[in-house]
């Protein structure tokens, strides 16, 4: 019998790609996770590792145990969803990874719809940029993300996960209004001697702007990195800089102060989709919160 945690962590390194990458996923050192290992080496009566230099990779053997974890803990897991929302009310803990602006807009109400119809239903909300919210769907530890994409920053497909689409809207350009006299749609290329404002914590919104503006011949001048769309409107109304900002965005109370403008060349969009491992993709607790989300 091969311990569930231990396959977990197997699965973890196989993704990962080093002892210490998996480590950092499940808080636990490298020697713990060293230890293990060389457990499950020992249940599974095979040589599952071989060390490079300092690095540790998966032989053929352990690619191919790495691959039944998979299938082996989303059995697992399907069986326990199912379990817990299998009598006619769906109850039991759901972990739901979201970005701010969609999770203010839609989720939280759809999380409120939901409770309302199923008092047992238990959710836990985990603030998380796309690649992280992804990456806790992946692992196990949320049963759905709520993601996003920009139409020139698109996302490969994750083998064994399913999106399903939710939102597409169109992501504008947000100046100082000495620039309200510009006529709309606007070339990028007026603003090469702009600060530029993008966010933070992911790396799309920075590759979003250095795309739209390599399209019309130049690379920002990328100043601030500010995550709070509230916050960037402020200061664009400032005239501190200038950013893209999608439709949730300028539900913001500053957006009253700043000029939008559409630039020219291809759309620029962002497609918001919800997330989940292909066992759980049915499962009545998930669709319990799916239901309730506006889709157009």
């Amino acid at each position: 019998m091969f311990d569930l945690d231990r396959l977990r962590l197997l699965r973890e390194l196989a993704h990962r790609g080093t002892m210490t990458a998996a480590a950092e996923a499940f808080g636990m050192t490298s020697s713990a996770v060293s230890q293990q290992l060389a457990t499950l080496e020992r249940e599974a009566r095979a040589k599952l590792f071989e060390r490079v230099g300092r690095r540790v990779r998966l032989t053929a053997e352990g690619t191919r145990l790495a691959a039944h974890a998979e299938e082996i803990l989303r059995a697992v897991e399907a069986a326990a969803l199912d379990l817990k929302s299998s009598r006619e009310t769906p109850r039991g803990r759901l972990e739901i990874a979201c970005f701010p602006s969609y999770a203010k807009a839609y989720l939280l109400p759809a999380v409120i719809r939901a409770r309302k119809r199923y008092p047992e239903l238990g959710v836990v909300l985990h603030d998380l940029e796309p690649a992280d919210s992804i990456e806790a769907v992946r692992s196990g530890r949320c049963h759905l993300a709520i993601s996003f994409a920009y139409s020139l920053v698109p996302r490969p497909a994750v083998p064994g996960l399913i999106a399903e689409p939710l939102l597409e809207e169109r992501v504008s350009l947000a100046v100082p209004p000495k620039w309200r006299r510009e006529r709309d749609p606007v070339s990028l290329k007026r603003f090469t001697d702009e600060d530029w404002i993008v966010g933070s914590r992911g790396a799309d919104d920075f590759t979003l702007a250095e795309r739209a503006c390599a399209a019309a011949g130049f690379a920002p001048r990328i100043t601030h990195t500010v995550d709070d769309y509230d916050l960037v409107l402020q200061m664009v109304a400032a005239g501190l800089g200038i950013g893209f900002v999608p439709e949730l965005g300028l539900r913001a109370p500053s957006a009253k102060g700043v000029v939008l403008r559409t630039a020219t060349g291809a759309p620029l969009q962002r497609r918001i989709y919800a997330l989940t491992r292909s066992a759980l993709a049915g499962a009545p607790l998930v669709q319990a919160l799916l239901s309730e989300l506006p889709k157009s």
